[in-house]
């Protein structure tokens, strides 16, 4: 763990999702940053209860009276003090709209505020020669997006995630934006991810028939870290 660790006896004063972050606030000052990417997970276990995974996976350990929270294996694990949050020294900073949280006016829809400043960003950000798969999985546009949501977004929009941004209509954009926001906000709380009735529409899903037109799904590593992008090449041809 990166940072300064909180002194025994301190107080979890609150946890907050902030897009793929999760901030735990200590009452000394500190706030303890956790990121999963694709190998973390938080455990939480009775004391004394056995742990589902190896001691030596572990990252970070916050005990409680009659609870342990375990994080494993999660590749960002630091803190920072809690009054940076919201200023230019805060890490998280960089970060753009968080699209998982709900419009106060309309649940499960994204505010039109926040819509518009993550559009904003994408403009401002954006390379226009970028693909829009990658540019939705650019966490300073708007956060939240991963990979399992790029796939799912763009055939939800029938988008291929291939298009250039600079090909991409507003409106389209707008689409995408609103369309990764309602997903998201459906599976907030859930450990399943499901974008259409039984599952998922296309990520995991290689040579599997479209759900829209039964083509079969194809798959193939793209982006700076190759990530796999699943899509239907007749839904989402262009």
């Amino acid at each position: 763990m990166l940072g300064t660790r909180p002194r025994v006896g301190e107080i979890v004063d609150s946890v907050d999702a902030v897009g793929k972050h999760l901030l735990m606030r200590f009452s000394g000052g500190l706030t303890l940053e956790t990121h999963m990417r694709m190998t973390g997970s938080w455990h939480l276990y009775r004391t004394g209860e056995r742990w589902r995974k190896p001691a030596h996976l572990v990252r970070c350990l916050v005990e409680v009276p009659d609870w342990s929270a375990v994080c494993f294996s999660a590749p960002v694990v630091r803190t920072f003090p809690t009054g940076a949050e919201g200023t230019a020294a805060d890490p998280l900073a960089y970060l753009g709209p968080d699209l998982a949280a709900p419009d106060p006016d309309a649940s499960g829809t994204v505010a039109p505020d926040v819509l518009a400043a993550c559009l904003e960003r994408m403009t401002v950000v954006g390379d226009g020669r970028a693909q829009i798969g990658d540019v939705l999985l650019d966490q300073r546009i708007g956060n939240g997006i991963g990979n399992v949501y790029r796939s799912e977004v763009c055939w939800a929009c029938g988008v291929s995630p291939f298009r250039p941004l600079g090909a991409v209509p507003p409106a389209v954009r707008a689409d995408l934006l609103a369309t990764a926001g309602r997903l998201l906000q459906a599976n907030l709380g859930r450990a399943d991810r499901t974008t259409v009735p039984g599952g998922l529409a296309v990520y995991g899903r290689r040579g599997r028939p479209c759900g829209r037109c039964g083509t079969a799904i194809r798959s193939r590593h793209a982006g700076d870290r190759a990530r796999i992008v699943y899509w239907c090449p007749t839904c989402q041809a262009s």
